[in-house]
């Protein structure tokens, strides 16, 4: 880094990634403004699960201990069979992680880890976080990136980072319409108060069910207080890609019908259900045009089967800090080697949870004769290394920039 002044970096989207891609950046230096639509910052009040390769950018960023104190602690994940709720441990959680990875792995309410987040920035930057301000587009002119709001009004700095997630206007601005298409998969959620629970389901475990056509992923939130539920179906009848629409619970028992009677006493239990058609979106070729990149949802949205579409949007914004760091006044060459440290390993993340859903919703679940061998095969110590071990032992510290 040369003494020439750092550019200053604007931030379309006040989500996770943004958030953190913000903190890192102040923690070097770099005058940060971020704009986020939301006149109040509040999440969608739904799980995120953070594993160690997440926890470990939070460690550096020094909010790492407020998040674990915020945070549910399962003890491990368990499998469990649809119709039967047979159990087979797929991972020890908990001080297993800290023994393996470094850092634990931890279940949070997202609204809790924006709150923290965000109380982090504002403490670094006070100002640096404006609301209320919903971004439409973007260019670049000479050396100046220019953010455009609904208003009419525009921010304009020496980079622009779209972090404004799966609806993202800055993406569509670099890139053009998005080519999203419908899986064929129907994602219900809800979070469960964990006292209206009975005691055999108000645990600290992590639960993915499985089955024939759909599965059913459980696990605690907010120091263990809530039960976070997220059940996907293969149907062809509903494209709303929105995470706030209304449901009703007949039409989520109809769709879990013949399920064990733990899935159906969880439903039963959510408070409002909550239903959104699950899109896929090619990876682009590039994230980075003129003086404007992306990172999260923004660029490579994922399914959410491997559970790391946040941690993604956290290793993004950390590294993209690094390599603006390192690179100065080099704005491409900065870009580029983000997009080098990032592009592949995103990629494969997209892949591996493309490949999730067919595991979880396989036909020889549907098969007492089958669905035993089928668990105890696809959830082998070692088949779960190699799925799970690159994704949790990448160092966003020290991954060249």
């Amino acid at each position: 880094m040369t003494n020439a002044r750092k550019p200053k970096v604007l931030i379309a989207g006040g989500g996770i990634g943004g958030l953190t891609a913000a903190l890192s950046l102040i923690q070097r230096g770099f005058e940060v403004e971020i704009y986020e639509q939301a006149r109040v910052l509040q999440e969608v009040g739904a799980g995120v699960q953070i594993s160690a390769n997440g926890m470990l950018v939070f460690h550096e960023l020094g909010i790492a201990a407020r998040i674990v104190e915020e945070a549910a602690h399962p003890e491990r994940r368990e499998i469990r069979m649809w119709n039967t709720g047979q159990a087979w441990t797929a991972f020890d959680l908990g001080t297993v992680s800290v023994e393996t990875y470094g850092h634990p792995y931890v279940t949070m309410f997202r609204p809790d880890l924006l709150n923290i987040l965000s109380d982090a920035v504002t403490k670094a930057a006070p100002g640096a976080l404006r609301l209320g301000r919903k971004a439409v587009g973007c260019e670049t002119i000479g050396q100046r990136a220019i953010l455009k709001f609904d208003d009419g009004s525009t921010a304009e700095g020496d980079v622009l980072v779209g972090a404004d997630g799966i609806h993202s206007a800055v993406r569509a601005a670099l890139h053009g319409a998005d080519n999203a298409e419908f899986t064929g998969l129907v994602a219900w959620r809800g979070v469960i108060p964990m006292q209206d629970l009975p005691p055999r389901l108000a645990r600290q475990v992590g639960s993915n069910w499985v089955g024939p056509g759909r599965h059913v992923v459980q696990y605690p939130l907010r120091r263990g207080t809530l039960m976070n539920f997220v059940g996907v179906v293969e149907r062809d009848d509903w494209k709303q890609e929105s995470w706030t629409t209304a449901g009703s619970h007949a039409a989520m028992l109809a769709d879990f019908a013949g399920w064990h009677d733990d899935v159906q006493t969880l439903i039963k239990a959510i408070p409002q259900p909550f239903v959104w058609a699950l899109k896929l979106r090619h990876p682009l070729p590039s994230w980075s045009k003129g003086r404007v990149t992306l990172l999260g949802d923004a660029c490579h949205p994922t399914l959410p089967f491997l559970a790391q579409g946040a941690v993604m949007a956290i290793e993004d914004g950390y590294i993209l800090a690094r390599a603006l760091e390192a690179h100065g006044t080099d704005i491409a060459a900065a870009f580029r080697a983000y997009e080098k440290a990032r592009q592949e390993r995103t990629s494969r993340v997209v892949t591996g949870s493309a490949d999730n859903t067919k595991r979880f919703h396989n036909p020889a679940l549907g098969d007492p004769a089958t669905a035993q061998a089928y668990v105890e095969r696809e959830w082998a110590e070692d088949r779960l290394r190699e799925r799970y071990e690159w994704m949790y032992r990448y160092d966003a510290t020290a991954v060249p920039v």
